[in-house]
């Protein structure tokens, strides 16, 4: 599936890539709805009747992304609640033996996340993937989300990584759909990003259903 030597620079995307996307679907389709409806005096539906609309319309968004947007919006602690929970934060299956085996190899890895920078710390505290990336870039920093090609192009010309000998691993097919229009030739997503979810069917992008199945060799 993957030519290691045709590859000089992996990103990698955090959560539902790196990260068990449960944390993040418990935590915006559950907590916040129920919080949200015990702070207002709300049903559950009645709270999800409000909230859904508001979560929709932000998708592929950087404010979809972004917890400081929603603190103010929803007049929530955002941030705090995902601390107040991050117990459930937990690494995909066989994710620590891929990232050791890669620092071992001459790539360079960048961490390429859309998540906003109070959820990025919080994550690589609980964690502590951060010492195997040579970089850790958030699109907020940048002012677009990478499902956007203003991300990209801002992100390659700060970077200055090769399109053709790069690789893109994302469980967005939102987020492939960009880097494919942007010009990344080695672009992969994950069949089951939520591990308490079924795996899904990918035809759009080869999928792996976990890392073991493109580990580098390290010899």
């Amino acid at each position: 599936m993957l030519d290691w030597n045709k590859i000089n620079t992996v990103l990698l995307d955090m959560d539902g890539t790196l990260l068990d996307l449960n944390f993040d679907n418990h935590f915006w389709l559950e907590f916040i709805p129920e919080r949200y409806a015990l702070e207002n005096g709300l049903t559950i539906e009645k709270a999800n009747n409000i909230l859904w609309p508001l979560f929709k319309n932000m998708e592929g968004k950087l404010e979809w992304y972004c917890l400081d947007y929603w603190s103010e919006k929803l007049n929530l602690d955002i941030a705090g609640l995902k601390a107040e929970i991050s117990g459930l934060i937990s690494v995909l299956p066989h994710v620590s033996e891929f990232l050791t085996a890669l620092n071992k190899t001459d790539k360079q890895v960048l961490l390429v996340t859309n998540a906003h920078r109070d959820s990025l710390s919080i994550k690589m505290e609980k964690t502590c993937l951060q010492p195997f990336f040579d970089d850790i870039i958030c699109s907020h920093d940048f002012g677009f989300a990478k499902e956007h090609q203003s991300f990209w192009q801002a992100f390659q010309n700060q970077q200055g990584w090769d399109k053709q000998s790069t690789l893109m691993v994302d469980d967005s097919l939102a987020v492939l759909y960009s880097a494919k229009t942007f010009g990344i030739e080695h672009l992969l997503s994950i069949t089951r990003p939520d591990s308490k979810k079924a795996v899904r069917s990918i035809t759009e992008f080869p999928a792996i259903h976990d890392f073991r199945e493109i580990m580098p060799s390290t010899w």
